[in-house]
């Protein structure tokens, strides 16, 4: 793994962005790293914008990411994920959850929101390692929308391993003990089946 990894999650409240980040500090420290978790910035309540940076590392002073920092890009909207090109470093690893969530803006008719076009050439210009997923639709086919952060998270951890971004230390039974401990007892199996499905997507599709 390299010295430090830095990544930022952006979404829209109520999408389990927050959530997804606190998962993700804890899956770095039970992986033996220093992680540490910027504030979330932006409004977390339904609908607002929510974005929040994460560090990994042997040594980890500071969860400040500054513009152009950012290794891992984990976004649960599409335009989200628009948002961030700035704060990318060229051929960062990208994971943007096929979903639209159309601002007031563009419900009102003041802007349009810009097409998969729009967003797949902005994000070919920065990086080769831009990945889209449809974590909604595995989710409901797993009977529970509501998991789709999970099958996100799952389909993360097979790109950090496909990528070389994580050391070995960094396994999934690594993600699925975090994840396990932070969903009560009745929804266990269906979390895992989530996470699973997550990894599953990326290499049934060979992204």
């Amino acid at each position: 793994m390299k010295e430090a990894i830095n990544f930022l999650l952006a979404g829209v409240g109520g999408q389990g962005t927050i959530l997804a980040s606190d998962v993700l500090v804890s899956v770095g420290l039970a992986a033996g790293l220093q992680a540490k978790q910027a504030e979330v910035h932006g409004m977390s309540q339904r609908g607002g914008s929510v974005t929040s940076f994460v560090r990994w590392g042997e040594v980890v002073f500071s969860p400040l990411v500054g513009a152009g920092e950012v290794d891992v890009l984990l976004s649960f909207e599409k335009l989200e994920a628009l948002r961030t090109l700035n704060q990318l470093r060229s051929n960062a690893v990208v994971l943007i959850n096929n979903q639209v969530i159309e601002p007031l803006t563009a419900i009102s008719g003041d802007q349009k929101y810009p097409s998969d076009k729009v967003i797949k050439d902005a994000f070919a210009k920065v990086s080769s390692h831009v990945e889209f997923i449809g974590g909604e639709e595995i989710a409901r086919s797993l009977g529970n929308p509501r998991v789709a952060n999970v099958v996100l998270l799952g389909a993360l951890s097979a790109l950090l391993e496909r990528d070389g971004v994580a050391g070995p230390e960094l396994t999934s039974e690594t993600w699925l003990t975090v994840i396990t401990d932070r969903v009560p007892q009745k929804h266990i199996e269906l979390n895992q089946k989530a996470f699973q499905a997550g990894r599953d997507a990326i290499k049934k599709t060979g992204i």
